[in-house]
């Protein structure tokens, strides 16, 4: 992927906005990828509180560092499930005005979209299921593990994973 994006933009600098708390670790390892100049910036939503689906609505936690204006953004989400926090992300930040505003997510839920989004670099696709790991959550637990798993629903939020 940072292949791709470094022959996409042809020694333009990009400016890469991780979504917190997710896309951290993913970022971290996508900007080592990329050959060009960089630099970040983070953004802060919640859709899903403490449970192991959306509430349906995307509300900002924590708003950018600095302006976006006239440059090559990238949007960097640990996961594409409904499409309502990408679509509420991207609204907000096209108004903001940059040059060009791509997506590029780890993992991409195409059976649970809600609303019609694609991501412009993309890591995997899986099925609709609850993942843990590698950045992702469940009510702030498992964030850490160094792979993705499949959280046991039978067990929620404090339970183990399926294989």
């Amino acid at each position: 992927m940072g292949a791709e994006i470094s022959r996409d933009f042809q020694g333009e600098p990009v400016h890469f906005i991780a979504v917190l708390k997710g896309a951290v670790i993913f970022l971290s390892d996508l900007i080592r990828s990329v050959r060009l100049e960089t630099s970040v910036d983070f953004i802060a939503v919640s859709s899903y509180g403490g449970e192991t689906q959306s509430s349906g609505q995307a509300r900002l936690l924590m708003d950018l560092g600095r302006g976006i204006e006239g440059r090559n953004v990238i949007l960097v989400e640990d996961i594409l499930d409904t499409g309502l926090t990408s679509n509420y992300l991207v609204g907000l930040l096209q108004r903001r005005g940059p040059k060009t505003l791509r997506i590029a997510v780890l993992l991409d839920k195409p059976e649970g979209r809600i609303q019609p989004i694609r991501p412009d670099y993309l890591g995997f696709r899986i099925p609709d299921r609850f993942v843990v790991g590698y950045g992702l959550d469940c009510a702030e637990r498992f964030r850490n593990l160094r792979d993705i798993y499949v959280l046991d629903s039978s067990k929620g939020a404090r339970g183990g994973f399926a294989r």
